[in-house]
C-alpha cells in the first residue's frame, strides 16, 4: 500500500499563490532568451530604439522589472503558506541570512564584473566585450550571477522557514539550469563569429 501522504503534504502547498510564483519564475529567462534571440537575429530592437545600446538598456529595465514582479510572488507565495518548525529558529534564520548574503555578493559582483550591457544580454546586441571576464566572481564559479541568485532566493527561504520557499527556490534552479544550457553554447557562438571576422579582415 503506497503512502501518500508526503504526497498530499507536497500539493498542499500548490494554490493560486504558489502557481503564480511557479509561472514568473520559468518566464523569466524564457522571456529575455526569446527576445534576445529575436534580436540577433533581426536587429529589430535596435532598429526601434535608434541603437543597440539603448535598445540593450530597455531590455535590462524590462529584465529588472519583472525579477520584482518575480520576488514578489514568490513572498507572497511564502507568506500565504505555513512556516516549518524544524527551519522555525535562531539557527534556521541566520543560515538563511549567510546564504542570502554570499549570493547577493555573486550577483553584484557579477554586475560590477560585466557591466550593465555585459549582464543584460549585450553581446545578443552585438555589445561584445574584448576578452572573457575571468576576475572573481568568474574565478570562483561559472554563472555566478544565475548561481548568486538562486542563493538568494534559498536564503530568503529559509529565514521565512518556508517549505514552499524551498520547492520555488527548486524551480528557479532548475529554470537557470534550463537557460544556461541554451545560452552558454549560443553566447560561444556569438564570440566565435567575431573572431572568425576579425581573422578575415
Amino acid at each position: 500500500q503506497v503512502d501518500v501522504t508526503a504526497m498530499a503534504q507536497l500539493f498542499g502547498y500548490v494554490d493560486t499563490g504558489f502557481i503564480a510564483a511557479v509561472l514568473s519564475i520559468a518566464f523569466n529567462p524564457l522571456f529575455w532568451n526569446v527576445v534576445a534571440r529575436w534580436e540577433h537575429k533581426t536587429r529589430a530592437l535596435s532598429q526601434v530604439f535608434g541603437s543597440p545600446r539603448t535598445a540593450c538598456c530597455c531590455l535590462g529595465a524590462v529584465i529588472l522589472l519583472l525579477n520584482c514582479v518575480r520576488s514578489h510572488c514568490f513572498t507572497e507565495a511564502m507568506k500565504s503558506q505555513p512556516r516549518l518548525e524544524g527551519l522555525d529558529c535562531h539557527w534556521g534564520y541566520y543560515s538563511g541570512l549567510a546564504i542570502l548574503a554570499v549570493g547577493t555578493l555573486f550577483v553584484i559582483s557579477s554586475f560590477l564584473a560585466l557591466g550593465f550591457t555585459g549582464t543584460f544580454l549585450g553581446d545578443y546586441f552585438g555589445i561584445l566585450m574584448e576578452a572573457k571576464v575571468t576576475s572573481f566572481p568568474f574565478s570562483v564559479l561559472d554563472n555566478p550571477m544565475y548561481w548568486g541568485s538562486t542563493a538568494v532566493y534559498l536564503g530568503w527561504a529559509l529565514m521565512h522557514a518556508s517549505p514552499a520557499g524551498l520547492l520555488l527556490t527548486a524551480v528557479v534552479a532548475i529554470s537557470y539550469t534550463i537557460a544556461m544550457q541554451y545560452e552558454g553554447p549560443f553566447t560561444e557562438e556569438i564570440y566565435q563569429q567575431k573572431q572568425k571576422a576579425a581573422k578575415d579582415k
